[in-house]
């Protein structure tokens, strides 16, 4: 079923997933059935674990699904299947079309991460990184939704004053597709004085700004009613034509107070006084920069999931936090922003809110019993590794029924 950019859930066919041939760099199928009341309904999910910490977070998230389907009695079905730095080596590509064409006919996709130190001096087109481009590309999700909430938790574990960081809750509103990561011309030449130069293009029409920027204001009606557009229209002309289309939208929102700020106040406000945000919209590059900078005022990119949601088709759902290759195979990662992105997959992926519900009141139980990983540990908590972490989220799953979170 397609994740849809107005949040509400498509009725689904009755689907049935059963074992197949793959290549022999793909997994097989696994289906997951509730052994309470018969299931009535059945989802197709890609996993992507990717590169680094991605296998051992997609693991945990995997059981948290498998769990939270059983209990709300729908059947889940995965294909695994190689992407980034483990699909080039593997058959030499980031992407191979074995998997993309596995996510384009699932219902949602959840990916680990991509990346490493081993493929930095890749070509370009052989760069782990790509295959995240390619697939943001090929399935068209142009919204990406970062949500940034300091948990009373984990409030100490942030690097700012606790005055400042207590009751953080924002969301990012990231236009995904186009802007200079997609931009062209783009390349690497040499200019007439012989010297080597490489040169980028920030491009963006007006209906992808005004697409995007629909979707920040239904988000923030749906929040708070405040909506802070951020650009450099002081200085760029994409950023221009982006302020003149967000502005010309807010006579259609007059429940929603739209304000403007250029990236670089935005920056600054981040860490000086979080709390003035509630919903931001802004372009790709910005937007790939602020959400990053946003995730440290909760206290780790390792609590941070996101969403991209296009307007036809599957989602794509992933934790904001990268590969993490010198952590990788340790037991050391945080798998909550994963977990978390799971819930997003259940609630904005197949409209399943329950389930997500679940999930996240399960990761608010774990951490109010006191479970931490390193990136988030303080003096008085138990120190656990990914798997643990894991362990602990399934029993809070498994004993707690839906709540609001």
């Amino acid at each position: 079923m397609a994740a849809s950019l107005q949040f509400t859930a498509t009725p689904l066919n009755q689907l049935q997933f059963h074992s197949k041939t793959l290549p022999k760099h793909a997994a097989k199928w696994s289906t997951i059935r509730c052994s309470a009341a018969p299931p009535t309904k059945s989802y197709n999910i890609t996993l992507l674990p990717g590169d680094g910490i991605g296998p051992e977070v997609i693991s945990v998230a995997k059981n948290a699904l498998q769990l939270v389907a059983s209990l709300e009695g729908f059947n889940i079905g995965f294909e695994e299947m190689h992407v980034g730095g483990a699909a080039l080596d593997a058959v030499g590509v980031p992407l191979p079309d074995e998997t993309l064409n596995s996510a384009k006919k699932s219902d949602a996709i959840l990916l680990g991460a991509i990346g490493g130190y081993k493929w930095d001096n890749n070509e370009r087109h052989l760069r782990p990184e790509m295959a995240l481009l390619h697939l943001r590309g090929a399935l068209k999700v142009f919204a990406n939704l970062r949500p940034a909430t300091v948990l009373p938790q984990l409030v100490d574990a942030s690097t700012l004053k606790k005055e400042v960081a207590e009751g953080v809750d924002l969301m990012v509103v990231r236009e995904l597709t186009g802007g200079i990561y997609f931009g062209e011309p783009r390349g690497i030449s040499t200019n007439e004085n012989g010297q080597e130069i490489g040169f980028n293009t920030e491009v963006y029409a007006a209906y992808e700004i005004e697409r995007i920027a629909r979707i920040a204001f239904e988000t923030a009606r749906k929040r708070r009613g405040k909506l802070c557009s951020v650009d450099k229209a002081n200085v760029l002309e994409a950023s221009m034509l982006w302020r003149k289309t967000v502005t010309a939208l807010a006579s259609e929102y007059p429940d929603v107070e739209l304000s403007h700020m250029y990236v670089d106040n935005a920056a600054m406000q981040l860490v000086r006084n979080p709390k003035q945000f509630d919903t931001i919209v802004t372009n790709n590059i910005f937007g790939d920069i602020l959400s990053d900078e946003a995730s440290m005022i909760t206290g780790s990119i390792g609590m941070l999931p996101s969403a991209s949601l296009g307007e036809t088709g599957p989602g794509l759902f992933e934790p904001i936090h990268g590969s993490a290759p010198d952590i990788a195979g340790q037991d050391k990662a945080n798998p909550l922003a994963t977990v978390l992105s799971a819930a997003m997959l259940l609630k904005y992926g197949l409209g399943e809110e329950k389930a997500a519900q679940r999930i996240e009141a399960a990761v608010l139980d774990a951490l109010n019993r006191g479970f931490r990983t390193g990136d988030i540990h303080s003096a008085g908590h138990k120190l656990v590794g990914c798997k643990e972490m894991g362990e602990e989220v399934l029993k809070s799953i498994n004993s707690k029924t839906p709540a609001a979170v």
